[in-house]
């Protein structure tokens, strides 16, 4: 069997694609940057949540501050590739709050600076318009790949 599908989807899933790594991601956007802190609201085990933290860091995508000397403390800031992920989750968000909630059970409304609640969209950055499914055409760059799959041997 060929190998899958080269695919920049597939290297961000291997990196933040676990429940926690984005549940810890979620609380430090929120301001909850101590471990204690995102153990609690994270309900992650410890030692899970000490693994994707120390992968978060690794990848550049958090950073680990001393807050305390003695005992020695840290808390996790994002990095600027970090806050890149926000769109990520309030896009998430968004998409769960229309398919699997009611407007009465929201647990969390996120407000832009102008005022009103934040209703994410992905847009052209080129045109300005928003991307519709049908607007898109794909086009691989990875040798012997199509659209639907591996070129013939």
């Amino acid at each position: 069997m060929k190998d899958p599908r080269p695919c920049s989807i597939a290297d961000t899933l291997a990196l933040v694609g676990e429940k926690y790594s984005l549940l810890v991601l979620r609380e430090v956007f929120l301001g909850a940057r101590r471990f204690d802190q995102l153990a609690r609201n994270t309900g992650a085990p410890r030692d899970i949540l000490t693994t994707r933290l120390r992968r978060l860091v690794d990848a550049g995508v958090l950073e680990k501050a001393a807050y305390s000397e003695r005992p020695t403390r840290h808390e996790y800031r994002p990095t600027p590739a970090g806050l890149e992920l926000e769109a990520v989750l309030m896009t998430l968000m968004a998409w769960g709050d229309r398919h699997l909630r009611t407007d009465d059970d929201r647990p969390m409304v996120i407000e832009h600076i102008c005022g009103h609640e934040l209703l994410p969209a992905v847009t052209c950055s080129a045109c300005g318009g928003e991307v519709r499914h049908e607007d898109l055409t794909a086009h691989p760059q990875a040798p012997g790949w199509t659209v639907t799959g591996p070129t013939a041997a």
